[in-house]
């Protein structure tokens, strides 16, 4: 059996039959300077590790992945207040990923854990996350002994305790960064780049790669970077402290600063270190002859950077959704259409509009949930300034607006036919829309329609985006078009379905609580 007795006069078999008793423990974590603690089921086997599970993405695993150090407190209260045994574990948590250890970890923590249990019975357990934590040390005190001035029993595990490598402290550096970046956001640089490109394609013939490619950069640097940048603010003005309802990864910012993942001064640092990146991109784009993307970015990272900064802090002056869709949407796309093309034009701006609006849109709706965090704080967003209820029927107004822009385009003759197939978007917004109406007060049942929106900007503006590319192909193109666009509707409908998923699983988790 592992562990050396140090101290104590009890057994192993002793210990590890008050952790079997006991179906729940408190967890400390650390979250840089702070301490967290809660509440989790867990199971343990005959080597003293011990095991439990959370939901992918919570921040309990963000921490552990972070910072593995672990505290356990188990209380065996089968006896009488003397005999009550109080068991401490220090070791280090780590995420399951071998799958025979993680099937193991399934079938010990199901017993004590009615939600992975019921999760286990729906064939849904693949959105949980299993912990191991691996002892270090292992204590057990026994009331009626501790106050006759008896030791604690200590059992150490010296074959456990290693230091981390530095590749490991790399590593965790990377997903810090990662999750301050919110790499999934970043889809909203790729959708106007990508149409720019397109549209630019198809009124010249001809694709610059290497410009397009640094185009993009540029674009997904400086967004990287106000993502940052503002979840730093947000740390100095208390909006993110004060938000109690956010649902992640849709509203509340990255929150790496509150989990304890980065510092501000990192955070701050990594920000401006991408609007770094972004600006020496664009320079060598204006060098190369591009002299009018210093302008873009300029006004970009004005439109970005100050959306929470003072002193212009854009948000505080009600203007933030104005900004997000002018950066977002009308500098983006003009900006990449400028370098492929040299020019500026109407139909350019014209053409950018259905992004700008769906970009809009996606803001709007994560406004839902950060309502009593903005409000608390001044920030005057457009779900502030109207209240719940009657944002939630302003939604579907909103959200109809890129698909009547994208019509109008078509029937201007400003966009081809086929863009039309940016419409296979509205049954998104239209269950969005049923979502928002019925749940705009409780943020975590409005979670689907925030998903909803994020799939509805990136597949509509693709779609929208494919229709200048299947013209620009012509008819030997025609089949890579087709696929094109029925891949994006096969994801349209793949995403579709994977909410519903969501939705109908975190259902039932609720019935299983009450």
């Amino acid at each position: 059996m592992a562990g050396t007795i140090v101290v104590g006069n009890h057994t192993h078999e002793e210990i590890l039959d008050s952790l079997n008793a006991v179906d729940e423990m408190a967890v400390g974590t650390r979250a840089g300077s702070r301490l967290r603690s809660r509440m989790m089921h867990f199971a343990a086997d005959e080597d003293f590790r011990i095991y439990a599970s959370s939901m992918k993405g919570d921040p309990k695993t963000l921490q552990i992945v972070n910072d593995p150090s672990i505290s356990l407190l188990v209380l065996d209260r089968r006896t009488d207040q003397s005999g009550w045994r109080e068991i401490e574990v220090t070791g280090r948590a780590e995420i399951v990923t071998d799958p025979a250890e993680r099937a193991r970890a399934l079938e010990m923590v199901s017993g004590p854990s009615p939600i992975v249990a019921h999760l286990k019975g729906a064939g849904q357990t693949d959105i949980l996350d299993f912990i191991r934590i691996t002892p270090i040390e292992v204590k057990m005190r026994i009331f009626g002994e501790i106050v006759a001035g008896m030791p604690p029993t200590v059992v150490e595990f010296e074959e456990n305790a290693r230091a981390e490598s530095d590749l490991a402290g790399v590593r965790k550096r990377f997903t810090a960064w990662r999750e301050a970046v919110r790499t999934l956001s970043l889809l909203a640089s790729l959708v106007p780049v990508v149409l720019g490109v397109a549209f630019a394609w198809n009124i010249t013939g001809e694709i610059a790669w290497f410009p397009a490619v640094f185009t993009l950069l540029a674009a997904v640097a400086v967004q990287g970077g106000t993502n940052v940048l503002n979840d730093y603010f947000d740390h100095r003005n208390g909006n993110d402290a004060a938000n109690r309802e956010f649902v992640r990864p849709f509203s509340g910012g990255s929150r790496v600063i509150q989990l304890g993942l980065m510092t501000p001064v990192e955070t701050l640092m990594l920000g401006a270190g991408l609007c770094l990146a972004a600006a020496v991109v664009g320079a060598g784009l204006a060098f190369a002859g591009h002299p009018w993307v210093i302008a873009f970015g300029i006004a970009g990272l004005l439109s970005g950077v100050f959306y929470t900064a003072r002193p212009i802090s854009w948000v505080t002056r009600g203007l933030g959704e104005v900004m997000v869709a002018l950066n977002f949407g009308v500098l983006m796309v003009t900006g990449a259409y400028y370098v492929q093309t040299g020019e500026v034009t109407r139909n350019s701006i014209l053409v950018s509009l259905p992004v700008a609006f769906l970009v809009a849109l996606v803001l709007y709706i994560n406004e839902f949930p950060d309502y009593r965090a903005d409000l608390a704080t001044h920030k005057r967003t457009l779900v502030v300034r109207l209240g719940r209820g009657r944002a939630a029927k302003l939604y579907p107004v909103l959200g109809a607006m890129p698909f009547a822009a994208v019509v109008a385009l078509v029937v201007a003759d400003v966009a081809p036919l086929m863009s039309l197939a940016a419409l296979a978007g509205i049954p998104l917004w239209l269950s969005a829309s049923r979502i928002v109406l019925q749940h705009s007060e409780e943020p975590f049942e409005l979670a689907p329609a925030n998903a909803l929106t994020a799939i509805a900007h990136l597949t509509t503006g693709l779609l929208f985006a494919l229709g200048y590319a299947w013209e620009e192909l012509g008819r030997d193109g025609l089949p890579l078009a087709i696929a094109l666009a029925a891949v994006g509707l096969g994801y349209i409908v793949y995403m579709y379905r994977s909410v519903e998923r969501q939705r109908r699983i975190f259902a039932g988790v609720k019935t299983v609580l009450r």
